[in-house]
């Protein structure tokens, strides 16, 4: 007689809904004329998940000892979440502008949401993997989905092409952590290093898989010398693809590494000191790059590189601390970020894809609301109080100074010095310059874009103004994450 296990399926409900919702809505795609409603179904299976995610709760929160909806893993996928559907109401307005298909990429969407969720509350680096290589086949092809734009397919290529470069990195390195620890369990790995790691016969293979696994890891969240693909990649892919993988995918991927590194209790000095590194690096690097950018899209960029290394000076703390600053930060990135480029959205042409800085010129001039909304956003970017940006840069720091790490933190202030520069010189080139530089006519703006316009800035006021409530939840979640953090 076959017994079969009993799996608990609450504990990845989320994941469940989307990819139910994605085969759902491939099937209405061959039946309706009226492609809205798929993205009205869409948006319908972004929000029950939402729901899902927060107030249903398994009760115990392990699936067969590989995922864990922990609090850490709640906090990623509602963050997640808010960006695929933020992205998706984008693409209600905007998505005839580069397909007559959307069904695909309203699949796609889910999908690589999906996996961007499995990554982030993954406990075995198989599931890890796997939520990775789901959303960035995702993610290729989205980058590519303006096929009339060679940009697009351009930018599409070489995202494939680096990205299984450097996945296979990221493989390569667990099979090394594999053949020094004997399992893939981020818990038995923890508890294994916590007891004797001294008497792992394979312990040299651990840093070798280590540094493999931190190629990997840089490559998704774009840290110097793994950015190269960014600035083409998010010019050339769909303005609202941009948005969500800019900041959906950090989040994924910078909530797995918070995983990753908190298991591995007797490495921690080492790996720590890298980080730092590579955080003074990607800051400076990302910065100063963003200084001589005329293209909106790779000004933001460059600057998604650089606060990629802000939330590495978090981590490079090693601290609960530094877990919560950076959780914190990506969750308010979420917000200034994707306002940004939905700006971005709302400015360019139909038959366009990026925006120069050129464009905005005036823009205060012929559309005031929208110019006020940029400007929150910039000045969010740059950390000016009361801005959520502001509370996440002063938890960042914070954590730096408290972890003995003073002068990352003093390199993180400069760089955000460097960084004010080009975030104010779009600030005044809205309200300052000739309205009549351009010499373009104002691009009319739906209600859909507006929605996701308002809705980001006012989580970017909202998050600044009242930060001690996240930061409870936050302070939770690194609590209970069940590994070593100082």
């Amino acid at each position: 007689m076959i017994t079969l296990p009993t799996l608990n399926y609450l504990a990845i409900l989320p994941q469940v809904i989307l990819v139910v919702a994605g085969l759902l809505i491939l099937m209405v795609d061959l039946v309706v004329k009226n492609k809205r409603v798929l993205g009205w179904l869409s948006l319908l299976a972004i929000v029950a998940t939402l729901a899902a995610a927060i107030f249903v709760r398994p009760v115990t929160p392990e699936f067969q000892d590989m995922a864990l909806a922990d609090g850490l893993g709640l906090i990623a996928a509602v963050a997640i979440l808010i960006a695929a559907g933020l992205a998706i109401l984008l693409a209600l307005e905007r998505a005839d502008d580069f397909t007559r298909r959307p069904g695909p990429y309203y699949v796609l969407i889910l999908l690589a949401t999906a996996g961007m969720i499995a990554m982030a509350q993954g406990s075995d680096f198989l599931i890890i993997f796997l939520g990775l290589e789901i959303f960035s086949l995702a993610l290729y092809i989205l980058t590519g989905f303006a096929l009339h734009n060679v940009r697009s397919s351009e930018a599409s290529l070489k995202y494939f092409l680096l990205g299984a470069f450097a996945s296979g990195f990221f493989l390569y390195g667990i099979a090394l952590i594999y053949g020094a620890t004997g399992t893939t369990d981020l818990v038995k790995i923890s508890q294994g290093m916590g007891l004797q790691s001294v008497n792992l016969p394979f312990a040299p293979l651990l840093p070798l898989g280590v540094g493999l696994l931190l190629v990997g890891y840089g490559f998704k969240v774009a840290l110097v010398p793994f950015h190269q693909w960014t600035p083409d990649v998010y010019q050339g892919a769909p303005t609202s693809v941009t948005a969500f993988m800019s900041v959906a995918t950090k989040t994924a991927a910078f909530a797995s590494l918070i995983r990753v590194l908190a298991a591995l209790v007797s490495y921690e000095r080492p790996w720590l000191i890298a980080l730092a590194v590579l955080a003074v690096l990607t800051m400076t690097i990302g910065n100063l790059a963003a200084l001589r950018q005329t293209s909106l899209k790779r000004m933001l960029a460059y600057s998604s590189i650089a606060h990629a290394g802000y939330v590495l000076v978090a981590l490079a703390a090693g601290t609960q601390q530094g877990a919560q600053a950076a959780l914190y930060y990506l969750l308010v990135y979420t917000f200034m970020n994707l306002g940004a480029f939905a700006v971005v959205l709302a400015v360019q042409r139909r038959d366009e894809n990026d925006v120069t800085a050129e464009r905005i010129a005036g823009l205060a001039h012929h559309r005031p609301g929208l110019a006020i909304l940029m400007a929150v956003f910039m000045f969010a970017l740059t950390g000016i109080p009361p801005l959520a940006g502001f509370f996440g840069k002063l938890y960042v720091f914070g954590a730096a100074v408290q972890a003995n790490l003073a002068w990352l933190a003093i390199v993180a202030v400069l760089n955000s010095g460097i960084a004010a520069y080009y975030y104010l010189r779009v600030t005044v080139s809205m309200f300052m310059a000739d309205p009549h530089a351009s010499g373009e006519e104002p691009v009319r703006t739906g209600w859909a874009v507006w929605t996701a316009v308002v809705l980001t800035a006012a989580a970017t006021l909202v998050l600044g103004l009242w930060q001690y409530p996240w930061m409870d939840v936050l302070n939770q979640a690194v609590s209970t994450l069940g590994m070593a953090l100082r």
